[in-house]
């Protein structure tokens, strides 16, 4: 038997390889164990265990004692599920609210104030999910002298093509009518103004010339003197849109009207005033066109993304002086005819002397105006509120 068996052999019960170590057994008086505490029973202990052999053979071990504060690996055990324990106790607890300490008034004004934006945040979707109304200036045709049926009447109309041009894009389309609040058969209360603070924009479509009194100069032929009383109309119109944040889009004669409401001139008359000027009307009517060139800076460029472009010319008057606060945003590429003017001081107010409702139908090779109209109507949802 080598000298490691007999040490083991020489070893108290409770101390072979592998036992734990027992708890200390206190005695009475006598020296006897108490009546109430048995003899540890042997268990398996941890792996990481080590009995120290005796120095010599046959040498007998003597029993580790507890140090003081000393602890079992049971109790050791013990006191960390009890700690584990407590700890998930502990963070299973809701974090107290932020507001707890807040006076009950702090707390009730927190709940009406997020109710309130919640409402307003629906009432905003609704209004900008809501179909757009956009208005359309009236074409007026006067009474002719010695008529019969209609003709003898006053008559407010548009142009079927820019009314479908403009409910292409699925808004809906009122045409404005004149209003007389002097009528003696008819009196109303309803003002222009009542219609710029309902519909969400204005178009001025195309007609009759421009009054050149409307531009403090006297018409030199008579067929150029214009339709005074539908300029006192649009003018006001115009007038009523722009002061209630709406947006414009003005075309052919709207194009016109919109420098001269902001104190331009026009030609009277392009081949009578620019006699270098190319065709810009003949009796092809819609068919006759004219590269378009756009200078430095035009916005309108930057709506069509084209440097190269095609449009109709149906017109025989045309900017001349610049109103104020207006820039140029398109020129007609053969002569430097203004074709498309732009007010700077409002989201959306734009000139166009072509018509771009009759684009569609003219070809492919003609410029596509449909980013203009959304452009338009665009600032129409923007400026709604």
């Amino acid at each position: 038997m080598s000298d490691i068996q007999d040490s083991e052999a020489n070893l108290p019960p409770d101390r072979t390889p592998g036992a734990a170590p027992a708890k200390p057994v206190s005695a009475d008086a006598s020296g006897a164990p108490a009546a109430s505490q048995t003899p540890a029973q042997p268990s398996v202990a941890p792996a990481t265990t080590v009995v120290a052999a005796a120095a010599t053979a046959g040498t007998p071990t003597t029993p580790a004692q507890p140090g003081p504060g000393a602890q079992t690996v049971a109790e050791a055990t013990e006191a960390q599920a009890t700690g584990q324990a407590q700890q998930s106790v502990y963070t299973s607890l809701p974090p107290p609210p932020h507001h707890a300490g807040d006076a009950p008034w702090a707390q009730t004004w927190r709940f009406l104030t997020a109710r309130l934006r919640q409402l307003s945040d629906k009432a905003g979707r609704r209004v900008m999910q809501r179909t757009l109304k956009i208005g359309v200036s009236a074409r007026i045709f006067h009474p002719e002298s010695g008529a019969k049926g209609l003709r003898s009447k006053t008559l407010q109309y548009l142009e079927e093509s820019i009314a479908q041009w403009v409910m292409s894009r699925d808004v809906l389309v009122f045409m404005i009518p004149t209003v007389n609040t002097n009528g003696l058969v008819h009196p109303s209360n309803i003002r222009l103004r009542d219609y710029a603070k309902h519909l969400d924009g204005l178009v001025l479509q195309g007609g009759a010339d421009v009054s050149p009194q409307s531009y403090a100069q006297a018409a030199t032929r008579p067929e150029w003197s214009g339709d005074r009383v539908r300029d006192m109309y649009e003018l006001e119109l115009l007038h009523e849109f722009i002061e209630a944040g709406k947006p414009v889009l003005g075309i052919c004669r709207g194009c016109q009207l919109i420098n001269v409401a902001f104190g331009g001139t026009l030609y009277q008359d392009i081949a009578t005033d620019v006699p270098t000027a190319i065709p810009h009307v003949n009796e092809q009517y819609d068919s006759n066109y004219h590269a378009l060139h756009f200078p430095q800076g035009s916005s309108l460029a930057g709506m069509v993304k084209t440097e190269n472009a095609i449009v109709n010319s149906i017109h025989h008057q045309a900017v001349h002086n610049l109103g104020r606060d207006l820039s140029v945003e398109a020129v007609s590429g053969p002569d430097q005819i203004v074709e498309a003017i732009r007010y700077r001081k409002a989201p959306f107010v734009m000139g166009l002397q072509w018509h771009p409702e009759f684009h569609r139908a003219g070809g492919p090779e003609l410029l596509d105006c449909t980013p203009i109209l959304d452009s338009f109507l665009r600032a129409a949802r923007e400026t709604r509120f």
